[in-house]
This record gives C-alpha cells, structure tokens and sequence, in this order.
C-alpha cells in the first residue's frame, strides 16, 4: 500500500515480482524462456506477414499479365478477321486489287504472329506469377504454423509456472522446437 490508495496484488503479480528480485530460480527460468519464444514468435509473425504480401503481389502481377493477355488475343482476333476480309476480296477481285489484297493477307499474317508471341509471353509471365504467389503462400503457411507453435509454447510456459510441472516445461520446449523447425523449413524454402 503506497500513500493513500488501496493496492491489492493478485497471485500472478506475486509471482512475477518474486522472480523479477530473483528469489525463485524456476520462476525466472520460465520468464527468460516466455521472453525467447514470443521474440521468436514476433519474428515468425513479420515473416509470416512479409510472404504473404509477397504471395498477393504476385498474385496480382499474375492477373496483369493475364488481363494484358487476354488484350492481345483479342487483338489477334481482330486481325484474323481483317485478314478473312482481306482473304475474301482476294477471291473476289482480280489485276491490281488482287494484288493490293496479296500484300494485306500477307500483312495481317505477319501482325498476328507478332500479337500471338506477345501474348503467349504474357500467358508465361502470368503463370510464372502464379507460381511465386503459390510458393510464397506456402512459406506464408510455414511461418503461419511456426508462430502458432510458438504462441502454443507460450501458454504452456505459463501454465508450467502456475503449476511447477517439469513435463510442461519440458512439453512448452518441446513445442517451441518444432515452431523453429518449421520456421527453417520456411528458411529454406521447404
């Protein structure tokens, strides 16, 4: 009780000044330990965010390319239908308009080629995309799991100090392992 206000500590609060003076060994093991796993965890978290923008930017990159794509096969149809016009009047005509309409089906053939290479460029640059996002959504979900393990070690550090139960301490390590362990298998792009 400091002055004039009533002060009442709970039994968590006890705890944690007994282990902030040092008087309880195993009590500021588990603080130092918690401390360690939501660093880790809070790092695992940033990643975690950090992949999953990765994956909507590529995502996004990929509906560009397929949406400037689709532009060009559109595009290819539009010549195609010039040169059938252009096909049909050769047909029709003869002299010197049959000529001039030669060189337009000639023409038309070359454009669409060069349209249908551009867009099946952009059709490749789009799946390209689409194999980044699908990737870096997968680290995304690695990282994902790595924090929730370590958020699961977290709790049971605190349930282990209420407790005192070796086993839980040794379970929260254990937890806290496997969170690391998918943490590298992100690292490694696994």
């Amino acid at each position: 009780m400091s002055g004039h206000h009533f002060h009442v500590h709970g039994p968590h609060d006890h705890a944690v000044e007994h282990a902030a003076h040092g008087e309880d060994p195993f009590a500021s093991r588990i603080a130092a330990m918690t401390a360690v796993f939501a660093t880790l965890g809070a790092l695992f978290g940033y990643m975690g965010g950090a992949t999953q923008n990765d994956a909507l930017m590529y995502k996004n990159e990929a509906a560009i390319r397929k949406t400037e794509a689709s532009n060009q096969w559109g595009y290819y149809q539009s010549k195609s239908s010039k040169q059938n016009i252009a096909e049909l009047a050769l047909a029709l005509t003869s002299g010197d308009a049959q000529e001039k309409y030669k060189a337009e089906v000639a023409r038309y053939k070359q454009e669409k080629q060069e349209i249908k290479d551009k867009a099946e460029a952009l059709e490749a640059e789009a799946k390209e995309s689409e194999e980044h996002s699908d990737h870096a959504m997968h680290l995304h979900h690695r990282w994902a799991q790595a924090m929730t393990a370590l958020q699961v070690a977290i709790s049971l550090a605190a349930i282990t100090l209420l407790t005192r139960r070796k086993w839980l301490e040794i379970s929260s390590v254990a937890v806290a392992v496997g969170g690391c362990g998918l943490a590298a298998a992100a690292l490694l792009h696994m």
